[in-house]
């Protein structure tokens, strides 16, 4: 499905939340939307990769890495899984790698930035938790739309309406 978030902002105000524009593109898809689904985690990906090895239709993960610049949290592998898997589409607070690669996939995929050091794999971190960042907050089973223009965030679906 297409989304125009001009258009979505124009026909729900009051429904709407826009997030601070500190995000770019990285996806081979520009436009995405679904219902959010999260990870709250610190340089350590592997609730990432468990999150995305599960079936992902209509859904998007919003992974609050807490704004790390210090290492990726998504690389072409868990696109690729991602992709897979169904899921609509990627939000990282953090970086990602392999980002010519990403580009090719269609996913949507919206990070701070790229990195090219991998994560730890501990396993710690929190999922399917309400994660506050760029202004505003993603809350598991609202939803989360997004292309070039932004990022916004509401408590239903808006792709119907």
């Amino acid at each position: 499905m297409n989304y125009k978030i001009a258009d979505l902002c124009d026909e729900h105000p009051t429904l709407v939340r826009v997030a601070d524009p500190i995000f770019r593109n990285f996806g081979g898809r520009l436009d995405f939307g679904g219902q959010i689904s999260t990870v709250k985690v610190h340089e350590d990906n592997v609730l990432v990769k468990d999150a995305l090895s599960q079936e992902g239709h209509g859904k998007v993960l919003v992974v609050d890495g807490g704004g790390s610049l210090r290492c990726a949290l998504v690389g072409d592998l868990l696109a690729k899984m991602a992709t897979d898997n169904g899921w609509e589409g990627i939000i990282v607070y953090g970086c990602i790698r392999d980002s010519a690669a990403i580009a090719q996939m269609p996913i949507g995929l919206k990070a701070l930035n790229t990195h090219p050091l991998k994560s730890v794999k501990h396993g710690r971190g929190d999922k399917q938790m309400p994660v506050n960042f760029a202004g505003v907050t993603f809350v598991p089973d609202h939803y989360v739309y997004a292309d070039s223009d932004g990022i916004i965030v509401s408590e239903q679906s808006l792709s119907n309406q």
